[in-house]
């Protein structure tokens, strides 16, 4: 018998929401349109799309003013 109210649970049962992560096709259309206009060889286009080419310099920042 204790003297303080009752209160609801409220939020203290926090479930924690999964990230879901889609399968990105790099093949699509849409894909290609972009790397179309963004890339202009093959070693950039793979760049992009996250697969470096091997013996490729390194890209350097613009220094802000």
């Amino acid at each position: 018998k204790s003297s303080k109210p009752k209160r609801g649970k409220g939020k203290s049962s926090k479930k924690k929401a999964k990230k879901v992560v889609k399968e990105v096709d790099i093949l699509s259309p849409a894909a290609m349109l972009n790397a179309y206009y963004i890339c202009h060889n093959a070693p950039a286009c793979l760049q992009f799309r996250g697969f470096p080419w091997p013996g490729s310099p390194k890209k350097k920042g613009k220094k802000g003013k």
